[in-house]
């Protein structure tokens, strides 16, 4: 797999808290112009992005980020208003304390309540790999693809771990055929990268696949 044809997997990603329009601006024009699948911004700019890039790329948006544990009606709300701003995907974070109290039913209606809110629109929802078990990961494949969301995501990348190869494999294994795989955080090379998508993974989060192609040291994301 070529160089191009990873861009085209690739959300670049800038989700920093210190994140400015400078900033949010050059990943949008990296993203135009390296043909990325989307950029992955913070709500707060969503609209400002959405307006500057003109239908150029897809706006890709984080909700209930980082920790997953606002509630329900709060995370609504966020796709609502992300969705109006011109966010045409969504990465939803789940309440991770409800996976390990066993509330598979309340986490399960949270995404279809987000899903339905998004339509057509892309839902992904991260489920945070490194919190989790073995158990407790092929349990959110089973939620996950009885919920109608479109992607399972494996992290935030602000937690204690990213995206593993062992973790997609697990994904691949348990999810439905309809149900896509984003591997996030920690991709730090085309190998990775390569070797995600050759496991399944359909998208990639990372702000790194870039800057190496920029020939910029690729820290962060």
């Amino acid at each position: 797999m070529n160089v191009n044809e990873i861009l085209k997997h690739v959300d670049h990603t800038l989700l920093l808290p210190g994140a400015t329009w400078e900033e949010i601006k050059q990943i949008c024009d990296d993203g135009i112009r390296y043909q990325t699948a989307s950029v992955c911004i913070p709500p707060g700019y969503v609209k400002q992005a959405s307006e500057y890039v003109q239908g150029k790329i897809a706006i890709c948006t984080v909700i209930g980020f980082p920790n997953g544990y606002t509630t329900t009606k709060t995370k609504e709300f966020e796709t609502k208003e992300a969705l109006a701003n011109g966010a045409s995907e969504i990465d939803m974070v789940i309440n991770i304390g409800w996976l390990k109290d066993r509330k598979y039913d309340q986490i399960e209606e949270e995404i279809r309540t987000l899903k339905s809110v998004c339509g057509k629109q892309v839902l992904k929802v991260i489920i945070e790999t490194c919190l989790l078990t073995r158990e407790e990961k092929i349990r959110m494949c089973e939620i996950v693809t009885k919920s109608g969301a479109d992607y399972i995501k494996t992290s935030t990348g602000f937690s204690s771990g990213g995206a593993t190869f062992d973790d997609i494999r697990l994904f691949a294994e348990h999810l439905g055929s309809k149900v896509k795989i984003k591997a996030a955080g920690g991709i730090s090379s085309l190998e990775d990268a390569r070797m995600f998508l050759s496991l399944g993974a359909d998208r990639l989060g990372t702000s790194r696949i870039v800057k190496i192609v920029k020939k910029e040291k690729g820290t962060g994301y």
